[in-house]
């Protein structure tokens, strides 16, 4: 039963609190409609609660996001930002490792596993909350990863996103005779584990049906006979299947393009609604995330377009166009407007439900004197000899070229509140001869954080080459899962040979 009303708390038997988003704006609708005090007296009384990222830190007596903000205050600490300052990315996205720290009994068997963690702040262990203090993770610093007393539980990472890691901490907290719970191996997690993502590029084909699609630098009609949408299969069916060969994320991007109303656009909500039920990895959307007016004159903002992802399964929403322009405006002007579809999904969902996909082509010069943007000499010079390119953003689906460079770019949406950056390259789609090593250095030393590498991948060794040569969180790949030339599961056991911690 969802709960509704303060009453539903109280009347519950078992309550699980997943909170999303950010701390002030949470605390404000918990008082708002009375839920706050109703939360209280329920743990109070040591009834069975279960709180899952926001709703551990929640628990806590402050936080210092956008605050400081009161929390509920039934555990002593204060909520903090994680310190970026000495280079650690932020926020803290992936799969990492904990360390138990004393019996709670629905952490049973994830000693030596990783789970999954997705968030800006974190509460550090004092004398005052040690007795709650159920294990640790260690990302910088040492933080609490979850607490426990009593019937009370809460985890800063995400069971529900954690793999049958996360489903066994689930069934041992609704079901306390947690016998028939599988017994999980052995693993051998100890930090943070580099991540390979599977992205399935999803469009409407000349027949009406949704597909899963894959460009050659982003062309995705096959060009022979009818000229039709390459079709790589069925959108639901193929995230099941990179779920079981061991992707630590899945990524939606719809290309048909939301033309008209993107809420209006049934089929690619019933995908994510459908694929939620069954893969139990983060899942990301893409595509037509921005502010529409339908054609009765109704106006709808980017927030309320994002919101309906979100309550549709999605995990992250990935912006991209609509991130361009706000980049070139704030760098034009200086100035945060608020009105952004980045910045108001960030401070409603937190800056980590938030990445901004770029999709650049290489400009080639002679001289970094050339160009008016951030250059890199690169590895393999021009078709003229050019020793140097800078990197254009593009909008459209990479059909129009914008005056402002990647590295630019970059710069511009972390401080906008972008949390984590997918970084394409039109040059390298579909070509199958390796990441853009140079624009990927590039970038992911620019910002502090996290970058998701993508374009380009046709060999294992291409996974390899980008984790050892840059500071890339993340490997994303398309059209070699889709075709079955290279399975995840020899991606990752070639990782693990190379000494780069997978989650396996």
């Amino acid at each position: 039963m969802l709960v509704q009303k303060p009453k539903d708390i109280l009347s519950a038997n078992r309550l699980v609190f997943p909170g999303v988003g950010a701390f002030a704006a949470a605390m404000e609708v918990l008082n708002h409609n009375g839920m706050a005090e109703a939360l209280c007296m329920y743990i109070e009384k040591d009834r069975p609660f279960l709180g899952i990222c926001l709703g551990l830190q929640l628990l806590f007596e402050s936080s210092e996001e956008n605050g400081p903000v009161k929390g509920l205050g039934l555990v002593p600490g204060v909520v903090g930002r994680f310190d970026s300052s000495s280079g650690l990315r932020v926020p803290h996205i992936g799969w990492n490792a904990v360390q138990i720290t004393k019996d709670s009994g629905i952490l049973d068997d994830i000693e030596g596993q990783h789970v999954y963690f997705v968030h800006s702040y974190r509460v550090l262990s004092s004398d005052a909350n040690k007795d709650w203090v159920s294990s640790t993770c260690n990302y910088g610093e040492s933080f609490i990863s979850s607490i426990t007393r009593g019937n009370i539980h809460a985890v800063q990472f995400h069971p529900e996103k954690s793999g049958d890691i996360g489903l066994s901490i689930l069934r041992r907290f609704l079901n306390t005779s947690s016998s028939k719970t599988k017994k999980l191996a052995c693993g051998k997690a100890s930090k943070l584990a580099k991540r390979v993502i599977a992205c399935l590029d999803v469009r409407t084909n000349d027949k009406g049906d949704l597909v899963v699609t894959k460009g050659d630098q982003y062309d995705v009609r096959e060009h022979r006979d009818r000229d039709e949408v390459r079709n790589l299969g069925k959108p639901v069916e193929l995230a099941g299947q990179y779920y079981k060969d061991g992707a630590d994320e899945v990524s939606f991007l719809n290309i048909t393009g939301f033309r008209d109303f993107p809420l209006g656009d049934l089929p690619m909500l019933q995908v994510l609604r459908c694929t939620s039920e069954n893969v139990f990895v983060p899942l990301t959307v893409g595509g037509g995330i921005r502010d529409f007016t339908d054609g009765n004159g109704r106006h709808y903002s980017s927030l309320e377009v994002a919101s309906e992802y979100f309550r549709s399964g999605a995990d992250k929403i990935s912006i991209g166009s609509d991130a361009v322009f706000a980049a070139e405006e704030y760098i034009r002007t200086g100035v945060k407007t608020g009105k952004s579809s980045l910045e108001q999904i960030s401070r409603v969902y937190g800056n980590q439900a938030v990445v901004v996909s770029i999709d650049p082509r290489r400009m080639y010069v002679r001289s970094p004197d050339d160009a008016e943007f951030k250059t890199v000499k690169v590895t393999t010079p021009g078709p003229l000899g050019e020793e140097y390119a800078w990197y254009q953003c593009t909008v459209n689906g990479g059909r129009e070229g914008r005056p402002i460079g990647a590295y630019e770019l970059a710069k511009a949406v972390e401080e906008l509140g972008a949390g984590e950056i997918l970084l394409n390259c039109i040059d390298c789609d579909g070509q199958g001869q390796g990441f853009d090593i140079d624009l990927i250095k590039l970038i992911s030393e620019a910002v502090t954080i996290p970058v998701i590498a993508s374009s380009g991948a046709g060999a294992v060794e291409h996974f390899s080459e980008v984790f050892k040569k840059t500071s890339a969180s993340a490997a994303l790949a398309a059209g070699i899962f889709h075709r079955k030339e290279v399975p995840i599961l020899s991606v990752k056991e070639h990782l693990l040979r190379e000494g780069i911690e997978v989650r396996t």
